[in-house]
């Protein structure tokens, strides 16, 4: 099967693209991501540039086109001559992988030259800030068009969810496409794809607007959503406002009155002790209110044993024992176990799961914190603040009831068993509000978009309307958005941080049991307010630039139709890492109240639908094996339609994501990992590439003293020859060890960093497996992908281990030394054992200043114990080993600097065989020693290597007085 190589399938500035995703999460206002929650999303950069380089053609896909080019040839020849002086050095010193390169050719630095050039446009096209500049988006799409023949192709996403990659497609210019079985997740793609271009560069309409000359993409629609919020505020303040009253300020805070921000309330259950019974005693994770050094707050309870009462005073700083017992709040150890402040008995799980089932636990307020003259001012509970909340009566909640399933779902166990029950009674009032408000509001808008000149067109939005009535449903779905954002952080699930904020309901992908939580008042300018949800909301909409056509709809993905010539790039759901129908049931509760006159086929059922999901969900399923062979069936068939049906011309690419803990536990070898890529395999594709994505710094891999994981893996796909061969396991194993040790070399001249090898070498390796029909085993079974990825991991192992002897012997000695040892003593007879096995002494490696050797022992010298005036070119006993140490000593000092270049630069032909040594330090200290910071170290400094290389390129090497400098 012949075809065009795509950029993804060769290579891609995998570092540029991880550093974007990794800044990404700390972009707050504005970020697409802040429209509406959803789970496990994948960083908007990591899906912009995977889509580039799937369309866009690799250049050794088309070399005589290259050479063709006149200006590109002259300086590939300019450059060739440096190439094959670079080439004969590494030949000569007979050390790393790139020894064994072939000769360079003209064609090779052409391609090279051409494909730096295409990096860079990516790396343009991932920094945040250019995500609506329509210069770096205009390049990346004249790349996409001279690749695809002067059309963009549509890109299809079947698990849309949130949206991440329908809406990168759209700002490169591609039909967009995304399907979800979620309704949820298709009102999320819908009010990013698909509502925006249809009113794309409008004005606003509401009345006494600012005149401007220009409204760009959604600006026009987006203040409206504002000032329709706005209104939605006021109008619930009369109707409601009177339900959060303000607050006398204590002396301390200079008196008068003050807005709430929030009501601290902890959940009571009665007293264990007999003598106490009748008594309701808090139970709560913690009385610290303000963690701030040297001014801290906390909740002192006042018990008065003989009227049997509980009241709380405000403290301010306190003693170390004080404040720590304030954290702990009455809690005695984990999960439910707390103490009775009455009679201080144990208060068990057991108890508090009998009081939540029989309807007697209770809430008791336990503290105020409010606006304050120059901060938060805490306040003491009183009885007329508690009264207004506990007297309000709600005209309607959710009756629907949470899943019985704990892994994600605490509260059921303990008598809050619908989702209605995870608010109070004032919270239900202010929702019921405004999701009221949210009809009325429609009304409003079409009205004021009439009198602003918009077409009295009744169509509505559902049916492609673009008048005054489908204007007034599009920006009520925003509205709706804003609401569903009220609910996560005005619900009995949310608690107050100690640093002054509202930690929301989905601080994680769970609903877990809270004992004290924070109650936010919706009127106020603080966290967790009406008009802060409509503010996340209007300033996402701002970003929404679209470029093309964008439809989301609800299906199944494995029987979704595509259009003509689709490319496939999703991201499905993992295994059982989320369950998304069961939490965003939280959501569609009040989403399909609100929304339900503008799509009410996306409202038609009560719940979200959830026997059709494909995530092996075991309570849903009747155990661990039924929800295996559930989502590796329905897996398989949604890929395999995928794969009948997308472009021969392009690659699909697939995201997983990892689960941490079972990585662990059972390595890249996983049950889940290897279940997906069954799925994957079986479904007629060939894996031919693996990307590891990360949203964290590469630097900071390791947190467990294991390899860690990146966030996610891209699978890029191509659908199997249909005359594939079988073949045995013998064979596959023969396969392996001749075109993985190339692979893994070219990934090592990509700079992948070590953390990331693991991942990135599965992708030829199972190129290897997936492009036959099936690999027998000796008993001609077919081998499993659980079995493929173990042979993958072990030669990825024997390729590491055996470049070691490629090293010197010093250095040699030196990795043997450092595997069993570390930085400690041995006995010096070992050593002599070891030194002598590889032709050298002990008294080599002392004179070579890598270890020291003394009454009998002999160890390893720390970086810190290295010759600070070290030179490698006056060094007349040089090893690999010092190189390494001495560079990654100077990069821990400077990072990327100009003095660590200059190192860098002075190692010169050793430079290959340094980075070699990196990668191997590396597996040793992250995966046999255990050892989290020196595994990082190696790591950090392979992160760094391609901006290093080029910094030092530009420094050149005076004659004669043999001076270095910087080109600026």
């Amino acid at each position: 099967m012949t075809y065009k190589k795509k950029l993804i399938e060769v290579a891609i500035p995998l570092e540029a693209i991880n550093a974007a995703s990794a800044r990404e999460k700390s972009i707050r206002h504005g970020h697409p991501s802040t429209l509406h929650l959803w789970w496990a999303r994948r960083p908007l950069a990591a899906c912009r540039a995977v889509l580039f380089a799937q369309l866009v053609d690799d250049p050794s896909s088309r070399v005589g086109e290259l050479l063709a080019d006149s200006q590109l040839r002259a300086q590939a020849e300019a450059e060739l001559p440096e190439r094959l002086t670079a080439w004969e050095n590494s030949k000569a010193s007979a050390q790393g992988a790139a020894a064994n390169a072939p000769e360079p050719t003209l064609e090779d630095v052409a391609v090279e030259i051409e494909r730096k050039r295409l990096f860079a446009i990516i790396e343009d096209l991932v920094k945040w800030e250019n995500s609506t500049n329509e210069e770096v988006l205009e390049r990346a799409r004249v790349e996409i068009r001279k690749s695809c023949g002067g059309e963009l192709p549509p890109v299809y996403d079947p698990f849309s969810g949130g949206g991440s990659i329908p809406l990168e497609a759209q700002r490169l210019g591609l039909p967009a496409y995304g399907s979800d079985l979620n309704p949820v997740a298709v009102m999320i793609g819908k009010a990013m794809i698909e509502i925006p271009p249809k009113f794309k560069d409008m004005p606003p309409i509401h009345p006494g607007i600012k005149e401007r000359s220009f409204y760009r993409n959604a600006e026009g629609l987006a203040e409206d959503v504002k000032y329709y919020g706005e209104w939605m505020r006021e109008k619930a303040r009369e109707r409601i406002g009177h339900l959060y009253p303000q607050v006398d300020l204590p002396k301390e805070y200079g008196g008068g009155k003050a807005t709430v921000i929030a009501w601290i309330w902890a959940r009571t259950v009665p007293s264990p002790d007999p003598a106490f019974s009748d008594v309701q005693v808090p139970i709560a994770s913690s009385f610290l209110l303000s963690s701030k050094p040297g001014n801290e707050v906390w909740i002192e309870p006042l018990i008065d044993k003989s009227s049997k009462t509980i009241t709380y005073r405000i403290r301010h700083k306190g003693t170390k024992a004080e404040i720590a017992a304030a954290k702990d709040g009455t809690k005695a150890g984990r999960g439910a176990n707390f103490r009775c402040i009455m009679s201080d008995t144990a208060i068990t799980p057991k108890h508090i799961t009998s009081a939540g089932k029989a309807g007697h636990m209770g809430q008791t307020l336990i503290a105020i914190v409010a606006e304050g003259k120059g901060g938060r001012a805490y306040v003491a509970p009183s009885s007329a603040h508690e009264a207004a909340a506990l007297e309000v009566k709600p005209s309607w909640k959710p009756e629907q009831l949470q899943p019985e399933n704990p892994r994600w779902f605490s509260p059921p166990a303990y008598g809050m068993e619908s989702f209605g029950d995870l608010f109070t009674d004032r919270q239900l009032m202010a929702l019921n509000t405004f999701s009221d408000l949210v009809n009325e509001v429609r009304a409003q808008i079409e009205s004021d978009a009439v009198a602003a000149g918009s077409s009295a067109d009744s169509t509505p939005l559902r049916d492609g309307g673009k008048g005054a009535k489908a204007y007034s449903e599009a920006v009520s779905v925003y509205l709706a958005f804003a609401i569903d954002r009220l609910a996560d952080a005005g619900s009995s699930i949310a608690t107050w941080s100690s640093s002054g904020f509202i930690r929301f309901t989905f601080a994680r992908q769970a609903i877990p049991m809270t004992w004290d939580f924070a109650e936010c008042n919706v009127m106020s300018d603080s966290t967790g307010n009406f008009m802060g949800a409509v503010d996340w909301v209007w300033k996402a909409l701002l970003g929404f630039g679209p470029n093309a056509a964008g439809s989301a709809i609800q299906h199944d993905a494995q029987n979704v139709v595509l259009p003509a010539g689709a490319v496939v790039s999703t991201d499905p759901p993992y295994y059982d890492n989320i369950g998304y129908a069961d939490l965003s049931d939280y959501f569609y509760v009040w989403l399909r109240r609100n929304i339900k006159d503008v799509y009410p086929a996306l409202s038609g059922t009560i719940a979200v639908p959830k026997a059709e999901e494909l995530v092996a969900t075991p309570y849903r399923h009747g155990g661990k094996a039924n929800a295996e062979t559930h989502f590796l069936g329905g897996m398989t068939a949604a890929i395999s339609s995928l794969a009948s049906q997308s472009s021969p011309d392009f690659p699909a690419t697939i995201y997983y994501a990892f689960k941490q803990s079972e990585i662990e536990q059972d390595g890249l070898a996983s049950t889940g990992w290897a279940t997906f890529l069954q799925a994957v395999i079986s479904s007629g594709y060939a894996i031919v590439g693996t990307w590891p994505v990360r949203t964290e710094r590469a630097a900071r891999t390791i947190a467990t003293g294991t390899n860690a994981l990146a966030n996610s893996v891209v699978l890029v796909c191509r659908k199997k020859d249909g005359a594939a061969d079988t073949i045995t396991r013998a064979e596959f194993i023969r396969a392996l060890k001749r075109e993985l040790p190339p692979a893994i070399a070219e990934l090592q001249a990509a700079n992948i960093a070590p953390a990331d090898m693991p991942q990135s070498a599965i992708g030829p390796g199972m190129g290897v497996f997936s492009r036959y029909k099936s690999v027998l085993e000796s008993d001609d079974s077919p081998m499993s992908v659980k079995t493929a990825l173990q042979l993958i991991n072990r030669e990825l192992d024997e390729y590491l281990g055996g470049i070691q002897g490629e090293f010197d012997a010093d250095t040699r000695f030196a990795i043997t030394w450092f595997e069993q040892h570390g930085i400690g003593k041995g006995d010096y007879g070992v050593a002599d054992n070891l030194a002598r096995a590889r032709g050298i002494s002990v008294e080599s490696v002392k004179h070579a200043g890598i270890v020291e050797s003394a009454a009998g022992k002999v160890r390893i010298l720390a970086r810190d114990e290295l010759d600070d005036d070290w030179e490698p070119e006056e060094d007349r006993h040089l090893t690999v080993w010092e190189c390494l140490q001495h560079l990654v000593r100077q990069h821990e000092k400077d990072g990327i600097s100009h003095d660590t270049a200059v190192l860098l630069k002075k190692v010169n032909t050793r430079a290959e065989a340094v980075k070699d040594l990196a990668y191997c330090l590396y597996d040793i200290s992250a995966n046999k020693r255990k050892d989290a910071k020196e595994a990082t170290a190696y790591n950090a400094l392979i992160a760094d290597w391609a901006e290093l290389t080029r910094q030092a390129a530009s420094i050149h090497d005076t004659s004669g007085d043999r001076q270095i400098r910087l080109d600026i």
